[in-house]
């Protein structure tokens, strides 16, 4: 499973506690960086309220650039956050989904290696937004950065564009023992809509086609790694199409197909939607 809400605010430990609790043994969660540690904008009233002081704020009341210092807090208190699951054997990896606007340059390689100190023992997924990471120039040096400093990559199918800088190429790789892959859908009409929800940028139902298509792909990883995973927005629904009354969440229809397919090809993943 991989949680999303923690992106939007730093979590309680008593509500990780409940996460622990409530999921049986073996059970695998990995968990969204908070916005601010991945460097998207933050309003400072979602920030504990002793911090918020400390923080610059820019005139739409945001964090705006905060020292070092103040941000690596920010990441002491995350992890903290996190230990019922960290000692359960349930915290899979951190996801850092980076922001588009951060792109490929040394500023960016150096911030994501101190993030990678300050995330400690736990694993430290990477989710580039900016085609410049995975470009012919960058693509392997890029690769070779997250191996060299223990991150794991993360590989992701979204809409196809050879103009939109935000759209990254489907590039699959494994930088650690974790192969990773996360399926944006394919809705490029949505992607940037000005003032579009996520539900409309991740509203897509993946066909058997077009899931087919990651079959070898996901083969080649999952022989490569020593876990692999597989995960699908939890966004949209769709019609059903075998009840013209109902609805399907899009998610839940598109991880069983990708089982389907994975079964019967004999490759052993775990796949799941992101919650």
């Amino acid at each position: 499973m991989e949680v999303d809400s923690t992106y939007y605010r730093l979590p309680a430990e008593s509500m990780v506690e409940g996460w622990a609790e409530r999921t049986p043994a073996g059970f695998v969660m990995h968990v969204k960086a908070f916005a601010l540690m991945t460097r998207h904008p933050v309003k400072v009233e979602v920030l504990p309220e002793d911090l918020r002081a400390e923080m610059p704020v820019d005139e739409r009341g945001r964090v705006d650039r905060p020292p070092r210092e103040l941000r690596g807090e920010v990441f002491r208190r995350f992890l903290a956050a996190l230990e019922p699951l960290r000692s359960s054997g349930k915290l899979g990896g951190i996801l850092m989904q980076m922001p588009q606007y951060v792109v490929f340059k040394n500023s960016s390689l150096e911030y994501l290696e101190w993030a990678r100190e300050q995330l400690g023992g736990d694993e430290m997924l990477v989710e580039f937004r900016h085609r410049s990471w995975l470009d012919d120039e960058h693509r392997a040096e890029s690769l070779a950065f997250l191996e060299r400093i223990g991150a794991s990559y993360v590989t992701v199918d979204a809409p196809r564009s050879d103009t939109a800088k935000n759209l990254v190429p489907s590039v699959p790789a494994v930088t650690t023992g974790t192969a990773y892959v996360r399926f944006h859908g394919r809705n490029l009409a949505t992607w940037n809509k000005r003032g579009g929800s996520a539900a409309e940028r991740f509203d897509y139902l993946y066909t058997d086609e077009e899931l087919g298509e990651w079959v070898e792909p996901l083969r080649e990883l999952a022989a490569q790694s020593e876990r692999a995973f597989a995960f699908f927005n939890n966004n949209a629904s769709s019609e059903d199409p075998d009840n013209p009354l109902g609805r399907i969440s899009q998610a839940a229809a598109n991880a069983a197909q990708l089982r389907r397919l994975l079964d019967v090809n004999r490759i052993s993943a775990t796949g799941g939607t992101q919650a």
